[in-house]
């Protein structure tokens, strides 16, 4: 690979997003959803009867991809706001820079190959399968965004899952923001914690902030355990903070002195839930980016991941900044804190 020289002075974002931009393709049907136990451990699956050609109840297409997913939350919350990924020159490609332009997002990125692309395949139930062709957003080169990020600075840079050359493009570019003293956010997929601590350790001392989910903590770690006591081994590898989501139950954050707990609101009517975790992470880094204080970040990530589950679509509900002041103005939940053996309040 040759080596790329950036300049120190050139644009300047609140926040750039690296990810995957993709063409989302929702489809409904009355599938149904079936169980069976293997080793030990139950899972549910999506069926469809073999041979059979199934109805599509309702058809929807929207811009997905994490990378996408994160910058609209940083844009609606008035936050500058650029994006990089790779985009191919197809009418996916086209309809993910329309949009980007829409939000005032600046593209920051590459243009060639195919366009990621994926179905979301629906059931009776409240979740989905999703069928994803990475396409070039597994193929962004260093070299191809050397002169878009020639003098390039960012107060925050937040990462989603990049895989094969964009991973070392995304390490490149974590390098660089860190080293103008910058803070990075990381939200990893289950593809990449799957390496381990010892695979990811480069990203991982680059962290201020580290995301994910409870099935990727126990990948990441290597241990079948709780919430609590996979967060400070995350934290040893080198993020400040760790956040780790556990679906409807709750998201636990350890920021060295105190462990932060924050539960979802009941009797939430869920819809569709792909884009969750991107809502939840970029509003956490939104928060922080804006000057709020933890507590009020971590509330903020469960508003914009609620108000994301209750519509179709991963960004038809990402909150406004002005729709999330009134949240949080609004929401009464306390936030169970542990510090140094002591509780403070429970939920009410």
């Amino acid at each position: 690979m040759r080596e790329v020289r950036l300049p120190v002075a050139g644009p300047s974002f609140d926040v750039v997003t690296m990810g995957s931009a993709t063409q989302d393709v929702f489809a409904k049907s009355d599938a149904e959803t079936v169980t069976y136990t293997r080793h030990g451990d139950k899972e549910t699956l999506i069926a469809y009867p073999l041979g059979s050609k199934i109805l599509i109840e309702k058809l929807d297409f929207f811009i997905g991809g994490g990378g996408t997913n994160s910058a609209t939350t940083f844009a609606r919350q008035g936050l500058r706001t650029g994006f990089i990924g790779k985009l191919g020159k197809d009418a996916p490609g086209l309809a993910v820079f329309r949009f980007l332009k829409e939000e005032g997002i600046e593209f920051l990125g590459a243009v060639g190959g195919q366009t990621g692309y994926s179905v979301i395949l629906d059931s009776t139930e409240e979740d989905r399968t999703i069928l994803t062709f990475k396409g070039a957003n597994d193929q962004l080169k260093e070299w191809e965004i050397a002169e878009t990020l020639a003098g390039l600075s960012a107060r925050w840079l937040y990462c989603s899952s990049m895989l094969n050359e964009s991973y070392g493009t995304m390490k490149r570019v974590m390098l660089r923001v860190k080293g103008q003293g910058g803070s990075v956010a990381f939200n990893p997929s289950a593809y990449q914690a799957g390496q381990g601590l010892a695979g990811l350790a480069e990203v991982l001392r680059l962290l201020d902030v580290l995301i994910l989910n409870k099935e990727e903590a126990q990948l990441l770690t290597g241990k079948r355990a709780e919430a609590r006591e996979l967060l400070p081994l995350l934290r040893d590898a080198g993020p400040r903070i760790v956040i780790v989501t556990d679906g409807a139950k709750s998201a636990t954050l350890l920021d060295g002195e105190r462990l932060l707990f924050i539960k979802p609101l009941p009797d939430l009517k869920v819809v569709e839930t792909t884009g969750a975790g991107d809502a939840f992470g970029s509003g956490f880094v939104a928060g922080l980016a804006r000057g709020l204080d933890t507590r009020q970040a971590l509330l903020l990530a469960m508003l914009n991941a609620e108000h994301v589950i209750t519509e179709y679509g991963a960004k038809n509900h990402i909150l406004t900044k002005e729709e999330a002041d009134r949240c949080l103005a609004e929401d009464r939940r306390q936030l169970v804190e542990e510090h140094q053996g002591r509780t403070g309040k429970s939920y009410k």
